[in-house]
């Protein structure tokens, strides 16, 4: 049903890969989101949590550097110094020292990054630098009418759940985590689901779409499509709605023997931003966009 549309819509839809590291850790864990282009120049839409991740990078990483610094100048082993100066960056097992991006497959040279974030919704405008070249082909189409699809109708995401890229490393010599040379691609991961009902903010404006099965992590940011690969929405967040058939101490017979099973089921939904909210976004931002009711009939919105 929507293998047309996938193809149609992978050639402008791109990962961002993440790899990060605790404090008093070696281990560099992979990590992955979505974004999407909506014209040919470089501009992209994501979500506002996917965007932070870029603009806490450098903060994070400058934070770890100075702390290294500081702990370098105090030349003494004494370990009631080194609390004092975790206590001071507020370091713990859990605090993320290191954080770094890597935009996959979309422009190249790429010399910098700017954004703009939604004072209210989880959505973000990026644009890519300084680039000579596009390494994704196309652009999003946005339906030009959101009021094509209704509860009841299929729809489809795309994004990059599932990091396998193993390109990177730990560096004891220089404590730090690196991009190498490897394997460095992730798959692109589609998932369908029923259009469930809308979502509205606390003003009752329609702001979002529910969809009848989650959004994968690494998703965020990935477009929400109909079979003709035209944009309906943005992946942003799952939800877990508790469905009330608890079984607390519940005895069930298992393998021949009698267990007793505690259960809480939850039904997990993707909740998506609605596509009137990014139109209105791009334009009040003065990015080119394009909508239609079909791929073959799209308008340039030149804001």
């Amino acid at each position: 049903m929507f293998a047309d549309a996938i193809e149609k819509v992978g050639m402008y839809t791109r990962p961002l890969k993440t790899i990060t590291r605790n404090y008093n850790s070696t281990t560099v864990v992979p990590g992955a989101a979505t974004l999407f282009f909506v014209n040919n120049e470089g501009w992209a839409i994501t979500c506002k949590h996917v965007a932070e991740l870029i603009i806490q990078a450098d903060n994070i990483n400058g934070q770890y550097h100075a702390f290294k610094n500081e702990y370098a100048s105090l030349a003494t082993d004494d370990k009631s110094k080194l609390t004092e100066l975790e206590s001071k960056y507020h370091y713990t097992k859990d605090t993320c020292i290191q954080l770094k991006n890597q935009f996959m497959d979309c422009v190249t040279p790429l010399t910098g990054i700017s954004w703009t974030l939604h004072p209210k919704y989880d959505l973000a405008i990026l644009h890519l630098d300084g680039y000579n070249q596009l390494l994704y082909q196309g652009h999003a189409v946005f339906a030009k009418d959101s009021n094509q699809i209704k509860p009841g109708d299929y729809l489809c995401r795309l994004g990059y759940p599932f990091p396998e890229f193993s390109d990177f490393r730990y560096d004891p010599a220089t404590d730090d985590i690196q991009w190498i040379n490897g394997n460095n691609s992730t798959p692109r991961f589609p998932i369908d689901g029923m259009f469930t009902r809308h979502l509205a903010d606390e003003t009752g404006k329609v702001c979002g779409i529910e969809l009848s099965t989650p959004g994968l992590r690494g998703q965020s940011g990935g477009p929400l499509f109909n079979a003709k690969g035209i944009v309906f929405g943005m992946q942003n967040e799952t939800t877990h709605l508790h469905l009330g058939f608890d079984m607390i101490n519940r005895p069930m017979r298992i393998g021949g023997q009698e267990q007793m099973v505690n259960n809480q089921p939850f039904l997990h939904v993707g909740h998506c931003i609605h596509v009137d909210i990014i139109k209105e976004f791009l334009q009040d931002n003065k990015v080119k966009f394009y909508v239609g009711n079909s791929l073959e009939e799209e308008e340039e919105i030149n804001a």
